[in-house]
């Protein structure tokens, strides 16, 4: 995981970077980011273009392109390291994507976190409004 800010209250935004961590964000926090999380990377795989022809060098870059063509996906975690929020943004952390934030069992996160998501979304210049990225409104 990668460092993304700090929220209040001791809770901190984490950037998740491997399937690896996805799929323990997807076990602990009993919802599909994992799923999400691997069709997007397949996705940005598949986009990218060596720059050589040889084929020993043809993965180089090949992950640094991966992770910026890719949605973020986020984990806010507690001082203890528990999970409390997963997030998709859009690629980059800009406008024009899919926003997806959902709490354990893809619950509504808002009620209790609704200020560490608002602080998300100023760490990226992001309106991150409940009504546009909680998928599951009842």
């Amino acid at each position: 995981m990668e460092y993304v800010c700090d929220a209040p209250n001791d809770r901190t935004w984490f950037r998740l970077v491997s399937e690896a961590e996805a799929m323990a964000e997807s076990a602990e926090m009993r919802h599909a980011v994992e799923k999400h999380y691997r069709r997007e990377r397949e996705k940005a795989a598949e986009s990218f273009r060596p720059l050589s022809t040889a084929f020993i060098e043809q993965e180089i870059g090949k992950e640094a392109h991966i992770q910026r063509e890719m949605p973020l996906f986020l984990t806010l975690r507690n001082q203890d390291g528990e999970a409390l929020v997963t997030a998709m943004l859009p690629v980059r952390g800009r406008g024009g994507g899919t926003c997806i934030i959902v709490g354990p069992g893809n619950t509504d996160p808002y009620p209790d976190h609704g200020d560490a998501i608002r602080t998300l979304g100023q760490h990226y210049g992001l309106t991150l409004e409940r009504a546009a990225c909680f998928p599951y409104r009842r």
